[in-house]
């Protein structure tokens, strides 16, 4: 079969297009929102608030008019989507459900030992989500403290425990803690529970990854998900065979094979050229995978805050600045929400960008529009 050749130019663009960084969606609405979950395949949540929550963050990047009502409704009111583990906890489409299953089952078998020894513990959770409703790991809170920061309650543990093994869920989140329920108050009636064999999951996951992002090596397609190998490899093969995607390499590049389908390659003949400036989330999901953001667009990146202080480059929570189809730099940045200050304590451009007024004019634009965001009202420096 013929091996698609393209260029850098084109891998970049196919990239932020299937991305929905290409300045051109115009999105507003709650339906929009989920056009983003579902196009993405997934949304990362994270604790770390210093600039705007992680997946608030990469919403509003793609979605302006984000309010945090219109996620909260489309899981709870809606049940469109759902909030599960990804590569990370994330929140997804309801579509994509039972494709978490897999792994729900492969968590209940590691961990078996664990359940039978805290059966007791277990019920009495299941027990009293079920007589009162929805509850936080704070409702089970003992009067005795145990131990240090990570020393969790055992209650918590349980909780955590019956939330990967499905037999949780969270409904919704209260200051950032998941509200936990049992499936059958929370699920859509018409909900699809059929645990798919290894060969649907992997078909599932390489076409979610490619409509996620235009291209996907092998590696990129399961990064960090639960799979079956061998059968993963095998559903690629077929999928070639049956001409559902094509295989591709990128000029520049050299000899890393891609993964794509005729349709988006095809959507390269209207691509609108992209002038726009995102300053985007350390966890947004066109940055995420380190070594594809190095091979495509050049941009070395890596979030500090898991650094030791004496050995940070760029700084403790460095937000990448995205500008057309490159990277032009990062920046150092924090919302003092108490203050209303928009703090940027440092930017850092790229070797051989230099900014000119027609970025300046957009990126300070952005910066405002990210200030009031993070529920700021003033940028300093």
């Amino acid at each position: 079969m013929r091996n698609e050749i393209i260029s850098i130019t084109d891998a970049r663009n196919l990239a932020l297009s299937s991305q929905l960084l290409n300045g051109t969606n115009g999105f507003k609405s709650k339906k929009d929102l989920l056009t983003i979950i579902t196009r993405l395949g997934y949304i990362q949540i994270d604790t770390i608030s210093i600039v705007e929550r992680a997946h608030k963050h990469v919403l509003w990047s793609r979605l302006p008019e984000y309010r945090n009502e219109m996620l909260d409704e489309l899981i709870d009111k809606d049940k469109k989507v759902f909030e599960f583990w990804d590569h990370a906890a994330a929140y997804m489409p309801m579509k994509h459900f039972r494709f978490t299953l897999p792994r729900k089952e492969m968590y209940a078998k590691k961990y078996k030992q664990w359940e039978k020894k805290n059966r007791k513990l277990l019920k009495l959770i299941i027990d009293r989500i079920s007589a009162e409703g929805p509850l936080q790991s704070r409702d089970f809170e003992e009067t005795k403290k145990r131990g240090l920061w990570w020393d969790w309650k055992p209650a918590k543990e349980g909780l955590e425990f019956l939330f990967h093994t499905g037999r949780l869920v969270a409904r919704a989140r209260k200051s950032f803690q998941k509200v936990y329920d049992i499936p059958e108050r929370f699920l859509p009636g018409n909900i699809d529970l059929t645990i798919p064999a290894d060969e649907e999951l992997s078909e599932h996951l390489i076409m979610k990854s490619i409509t996620a992002n235009g291209i996907s090596s092998e590696k990129e397609l399961t990064y960090l998900r639960h799979h079956n190998r061998a059968a993963t490899k095998s559903t690629l093969n077929r999928l070639i065979e049956e001409k559902k995607i094509v295989s591709l390499s990128i000029k520049e590049i050299g000899t890393e094979k891609y993964y794509s389908t005729k349709k988006i390659l095809a959507s390269l003949s209207s691509y609108a050229v992209n002038s726009e400036v995102y300053i985007l989330s350390p966890f947004d999901n066109i940055v995420i995978q380190r070594k594809r953001l190095q091979d495509l667009f050049g941009f070395d990146y890596l979030i500090e805050c898991y650094v030791p202080a004496p050995k940070r480059k760029y700084g403790y929570f460095c937000l990448p600045v995205l500008y057309g189809s490159n990277f032009a730099g990062r920046i150092d940045a924090k919302a003092d929400r108490r203050s209303g200050n928009f703090i940027i304590i440092n930017e850092f451009w790229e070797k051989g960008f230099k900014p000119d007024d027609e970025f300046n004019e957009r990126y300070k634009l952005k910066l405002t529009k990210l200030a009031e965001f993070s529920g700021c009202t003033k940028i300093t420096r």
